[in-house]
């Protein structure tokens, strides 16, 4: 079972923009970090792309990568506990 005082605590400290990233692959990539991942990649290196998310691309692959590590970690999907 997850550690839900781990979790608040992770969720309490995330920054609105990440709060943002996670509300936003659920919504416009099917709940898929792969997916937001390449489409951010595509636009970074020119190629097409589907959704226009913030010009700090890099800095929000990083987040991904640690939003994802930490749900799969917990077992949990964050959107579960972002309002």
């Amino acid at each position: 079972m997850a550690d839900e005082k781990a979790i608040k605590a992770f969720v309490g400290a995330l920054p609105q923009s990440e709060r943002m990233l996670v509300t936003l692959r659920d919504e416009l990539y099917e709940g898929k970090w792969g997916a937001m991942e390449e489409d951010l990649k595509n636009r970074l290196n020119g190629k097409p792309y589907i959704f226009k998310l913030v010009d700090r691309i890099e800095k929000d692959l990083a987040a991904i990568v640690r939003l994802r590590d930490f749900e799969t970690g917990m077992k949990i999907n964050l959107k579960d506990f972002i309002d």
